[in-house]
């Protein structure tokens, strides 16, 4: 394919100007794969990236969480609407206790309103998630289960769970049994001492090797998948086709709204949903440290895209790459992030102003003379990220809307002030839900 050169000559841009040692584009078009890698899996070492290679996906492990909780229901051994502590007994969740009041479909589209970033390590032994959860009898919660949706974490560790019993095999066991063997899918593995002996991708971090190399054991149905792009590509054709079972059709149904603003506007069962140019999408990004993925499936174009890197920078790489690629095969247009608005008029800023928090970070917004702004300050058990100040530029005349960045070489990342069913203003950033829980005396505005 003539247009695989560009795509190569495009990565390798993206992941110079981005700063990203190693990337692999992954591309499935009726009938045809491409799979371009690029640069080094490891400054330390130099090692090439190469097809094989394998990279973290992160959270997109969820929909693979999710398509084996689908089997289960499909089994008839599991119901959406079976609470925890219907699967799960004697297990609290916080005080007072919402074990009984928590379902299936509620950890599967991230609208349990349990504090979602709980990153407890609790050793490498096969009983991590069970101990992890165990835990969760302290955890707090945001708001009212089935409220809104809230990325959640800790809700995919507790499906772990259910599927660990409901099995009787631990969730990498099952992982293997359910869809790694049955499926055919290439170089999947869940521990670090797997992922060794293949050509694996380490974690940077402003050029600098990060460590350590993977996330807890215990989160593993949350975000431990170690693969291929090619056996990404693998999974996503699962979701093509005129015959795609039902229990996986119906894990793109469309059950809660996400205020995203690029091509994400909802939430299924784990998938995250949008269009392009009126095709469904079906996508979900993965962080880990220092390594980040995105996936696309686009059934109506039978098309799925990945792509694996081994930075933070995978939005900047993506954008780089992906729409021309797309373009390039489908001549349909990406939707483009949020971006700002140079003409939009902001009035009353204020009424925005105060601290907005959830477990794993505080957001103190603040006026003055230039509009708006935010310090970020990571908290909670696993920080992530470091403490900045960044502008929020409006994206439209809302003044509910807005854009930041840490640096001008960054992707814009949206941010949007709206108001909880129950009447809790909220900052919703990172896809997350962060309450106001105060409101910022007035010589700190």
């Amino acid at each position: 394919m003539a247009a695989a050169g560009s795509w190569g000559r495009l990565l390798a841009s993206a992941c110079e100007r981005s700063g990203t040692p190693g990337a692999v584009l992954g591309v499935w078009h009726s009938g045809r794969r491409t799979v371009i890698p690029h640069g080094v899996l490891n400054t330390r070492t130099g090692v090439e990236t190469t097809e094989d290679s394998v990279f973290q996906i992160g959270s997109i492990t969820k929909t693979w969480t999710a398509t084996m909780i689908a089997q289960l229901v499909e089994e008839g051994r599991l119901s959406l609407e079976s609470t925890v502590a219907d699967v799960l007994p004697g297990v609290r969740l916080g005080t007072p206790d919402l074990s009984g009041q928590v379902t299936v479909r509620h950890l599967l589209t991230h609208s349990s309103g349990l504090d979602g970033d709980v990153f407890t390590d609790t050793g490498r032994g096969d009983d991590a998630v069970s101990r992890y959860v165990e835990g969760l009898a302290g955890v707090a919660a945001v708001y009212s289960p089935g409220l809104a949706y809230s990325y959640c974490n800790t809700g995919f560790v507790l499906l772990g769970r259910m599927i660990e019993i409901l099995d009787g095999n631990t969730w990498d066991e099952s992982l293997r049994a359910r869809l790694v063997e049955p499926w055919a899918l290439p170089d999947v593995c869940t521990l670090p001492e797997e992922a060794i002996v293949r050509r694996a991708a380490a974690g940077h971090r402003e050029g600098e090797v990060v460590e350590p190399w993977g996330m807890p054991r215990s989160l593993g149905a949350a975000g431990l998948v170690t693969t291929t792009a090619d056996a990404l590509l693998t999974y996503g054709r699962r979701w093509l086709g005129d015959d795609v079972p039902e229990h996986l059709q119906r894990m793109t149904d469309p059950l809660y709204d996400v205020p995203e603003g690029d091509d994400v506007d909802a939430v299924g069962l784990a998938w995250r949903l949008g269009t392009w140019a009126g095709h469904r999408v079906l996508g979900h990004s993965g962080g880990t440290n220092g390594q980040t993925a995105q996936l696309r499936v686009v059934p109506g174009l039978d098309l799925v895209v990945c792509l694996l890197t081994n930075s933070d920078s995978v939005h900047a790489v993506y954008d780089g790459v992906v729409p021309q690629a797309v373009a390039d095969l489908t001549d349909v247009r990406v939707p483009q992030r949020p971006a700002p608005d140079g003409a939009a008029q902001t009035p009353h800023l204020s009424r925005h102003v105060g601290v907005y928090e959830r477990r794993a970070v505080r957001l103190e917004v603040f006026e003055d003379a230039s509009g708006l702004g935010v310090h970020i300050r990571p908290t909670g058990d696993f920080v992530l990220g470091t403490p900045e100040t960044v502008r929020l530029v409006p994206c439209d005349s809302s003044g509910d809307r807005y854009v930041a960045r840490s640096q001008e070489s960054d992707p814009w990342t949206p941010l949007t002030f709206s108001t909880l069913p129950d009447g809790t203003p909220q900052l919703f950033f990172s896809s997350r839900v962060a309450p106001l829980v105060s409101r910022l005396p007035q010589e700190e505005r």
